[in-house]
């Protein structure tokens, strides 16, 4: 369901074609949520039989006729009611953590190059947030009220804040490697753990 509510979300600000949305997608959303046309082309089909959006084909002269999109009022209901509903809690399969799980498998190098792949692939990841924070906005976002874009910019700075929390981690985790830390087992984790937990129990 989550991507229909994108989409509504979209429709919400202005009655938009499918490819306008991919745009939408692309300038906003797509450092969290990927999507290609075709997805959002069948989910506008889906909407358009729940009675979600309207349809208008706009015609024009020698070009393809224009397909617009406009949320109903029973699709601003949905909306509302998807918005005010509770968080659903973080995804709790990581593909790359069950990697480190079984890192002991790696050799010494091959550890190390591992952790230096994932942190490049989180620099990656930051300049990308950057360029969308550096983009100069469209005017259809400068037209939407500074709240809305508050909103926006928050999706960003939880990005931001992860990644570099993440790279932290394995920048400290690399040079723990290359001490062979790892041959004191887990007793070498311990210090972390316990001062993590007493932290926790300070903030409760």
């Amino acid at each position: 369901m989550h991507l229909e509510h994108v989409i509504l979300g979209f429709l919400n600000y202005m009655p938009l074609t499918g490819y306008d949305l991919k745009r939408s997608f692309d300038a906003s959303v797509q450092h969290f949520w990927p999507t290609d046309r075709s997805q959002i082309y069948k989910t506008l089909s889906r909407l358009a039989d729940r009675g979600w959006v309207t349809v208008e084909v706009v015609h024009q002269e020698s070009l393809p006729n224009r397909k617009v999109y406009t949320i109903t009022s029973s699709g601003r209901a949905a909306l509302r009611e998807w918005s005010e509903s509770e968080p659903e809690p973080p995804k709790a399969r990581d593909p790359f953590l069950i990697q480190v799980f079984f890192g002991g498998m790696l050799d010494h190098k091959q550890a190390i190059e591992f952790l230096e792949a994932r942190s490049k692939q989180l620099r990656d990841f930051l300049g990308t947030y950057q360029a969308i924070a550096d983009a100069p906005l469209t005017d259809a976002q400068n037209q939407t009220p500074p709240r809305e874009r508050f909103f926006w910019y928050l999706t960003l700075d939880n990005g931001f804040s992860i990644r570099q929390a993440e790279l932290r981690w394995l920048e400290d985790t690399i040079e723990r490697i290359r001490r062979k830390e790892y041959r004191q087992g887990e007793r070498a984790l311990r210090p972390h753990i316990t001062d993590g937990q007493h932290s926790q129990e300070h903030h409760e």
